[in-house]
């Protein structure tokens, strides 16, 4: 697989060619679904069924900046052959408000917005047959790079990501990058940090929404370095 495609990282536009990235990103966005439907809040069956205005939506989103990895097989210069293989999505700058979580959680209480830009970073995944070779890692390096090039200040930059601790690669990959286990927090917690509030249903007793069981994993970026 590394002799067959050349990669390269970067954030999706919100402008310009926007179909075409349409296109891509809700074909490796089904195919992460249908293929780890476990890692995922959602679900094949309800983002199948979504108009191409809501994917374009989701692209052009205030607070919301997605990130992919195109792969272009080697000796082919057409850029048409190039296909989308893994992506992330950063939700932020949060306010103090929408970064808080309960006080179950054990978490610090957010500094004054002046003095702390804050971010969440979801979505990560790679298909299955380009894994192995740091693609994930580098996409999130090139997703952090963003944050830090993003605005002069403030000059501290906080990014949070919760993780299933069952998930043992993606949470050794996160330590690489720097990111530190700083508490636990529960699925209901986990979607309405994320931004997927509406995904949960009315009743949410069942154990699978209350169990205290998620990573909150968090990385501290510096903007003066």
């Amino acid at each position: 697989m590394p002799l067959q495609y050349q990669y390269s990282f970067f954030r999706i536009p919100k402008d310009g060619d926007v179909a075409s990235s349409v296109d891509k990103y809700k074909n490796l966005r089904l195919q992460a679904l249908s293929i780890a439907p476990g890692s995922f809040s959602s679900t094949y069956e309800i983002e199948s069924a979504l108009p191409n205005t809501e994917w374009k939506a989701r692209l052009t989103a205030d607070q919301k900046e997605t990130f992919a990895c195109s792969a272009t097989p080697l000796h082919n210069d057409d850029p048409r052959s190039a296909i989308w293989v893994a992506q992330l999505t950063l939700r932020g700058p949060l306010t103090k408000e929408q970064f808080s979580l309960p006080a179950e959680t054990d978490q610090r209480i957010p500094e004054d917005d002046r003095m702390e830009e804050r971010w969440q970073m979801l979505s990560l995944f790679t298909l299955p047959d380009h894994r192995g070779q740091r693609l994930g890692q580098k996409l999130c390096q090139e997703a952090l790079s963003y944050l830090k090039s993003y605005r002069t200040t403030p000059s501290k930059v906080r990014v949070r990501l919760m993780v299933k601790p069952e998930n043992h690669v993606t949470v050794k990959l996160y330590q690489k990058l720097g990111f530190r286990e700083i508490g636990k927090c529960t699925l209901v917690e986990a979607l309405i940090a994320n931004g997927d509030a509406d995904l949960l249903p009315e009743d949410r007793s069942e154990e699978k929404y209350t169990r205290r069981s998620g990573l909150i994993m968090v990385s501290e970026i510096s903007r003066l370095e």
